[in-house]
């Protein structure tokens, strides 16, 4: 049994197949970003779902794709944290970016790819290998246009009285906006940055009041010249996305890049289906 999972910080999608690429079970479990959890937060994601538990002594493999995977120290962290818990399984571990080429991008195909969930990403597939240009700090310095930092910049909007009269009732309705529990959440809860991400639908479901829509074209100008322009062919190739964010404000989106003559690709919510077709594909 082979067990595919792409994780970003707020959750992660599993799916395990057999052989020929039958789905034996399906899942989802709080998201395993080795950034921001211990070890035992790890386990504990892992024990609260019953098919991975069942499980875990019947995988031979587990293929992970994870934000927070992207330099050796935090693979090699979650990589040992994995063999200990699927005491069977050959593990291995990448960053979330090749999920989402694999999902997005056909075999030998040229693109730039992004995500933008909980976190963002954005990185170039030459067809065989990918190449970044920005070494992610994390959600406190970087993550533009990701569902943490609109998290941010509503809080940042209500606390500083900038958001409209309207928009603080809806918005009062829907969060318990107690500083405590805001602070709580921020500094002592574990996935600070998936707590603010919780904040983005809102900014989605009000995108077309002004207030909310100048954060969300603010946020793609800036990922736009911070990340996709840093590859000089930006223009050349198509531009691939992932992600909630994406999906959801494909419009906005797809205006923003049509300003800058960016050709935007593929737009998936999630790429764990498209796995299916590539382990099949290179078993």
């Amino acid at each position: 049994m082979k067990l595919l999972v792409d994780s970003g910080s707020t959750k992660a999608d599993w799916i395990a197949i057999d052989d020929s690429g039958k789905v034996l079970f399906t899942t989802q479990s709080l998201g395993l970003n080795p950034e921001v959890l211990e070890t035992d937060e790890i386990i504990e994601r892992l024990e609260e779902r019953f098919d991975i538990s069942h499980n875990k002594d019947k995988a031979t493999h587990l293929y992970f794709y994870g934000a927070g995977c992207g330099t050796d120290r935090m693979k090699n962290y979650l990589l040992e944290v994995f063999k200990n818990y699927f005491t069977n399984a050959e593990v291995f571990v990448h960053e979330d970016t090749y999920a989402a080429v694999y999902a997005t991008t056909p075999r030998e195909t040229a693109a730039i790819v992004c995500i933008l969930g909980t976190g963002s990403n954005c990185s170039y597939y030459d067809g065989t290998e990918l190449h970044q240009k920005v070494q992610s700090l994390g959600y406190i310095a970087m993550d533009d246009c990701s569902g943490n930092r609109f998290g941010r910049h509503l809080l940042r909007g209500y606390y500083f009285n900038k958001m409209p009269k309207d928009l603080v009732k809806a918005f009062e309705a829907e969060f318990d906006l107690d500083p405590d529990v805001i602070k709580n959440h921020l500094y002592k809860e574990p996935n600070p940055n998936a707590y603010l991400a919780t904040f983005a639908k809102f900014l989605i479901t009000h995108k077309n009041d002004p207030f909310c829509h100048a954060y969300i074209m603010a946020e793609m100008e800036d990922f736009v010249e911070n990340y996709i322009k840093q590859f000089y062919n930006y223009r050349e190739v198509p531009v691939h996305f992932v992600g909630s964010i994406a999906f959801y404000l494909k419009d906005e989106l797809e205006m923003v890049l049509q300003k800058h003559g960016i050709q935007i690709g593929n737009v998936l919510r999630r790429p764990i289906d498209g796995l299916i077709a590539y382990h099949i594909l290179n078993q």
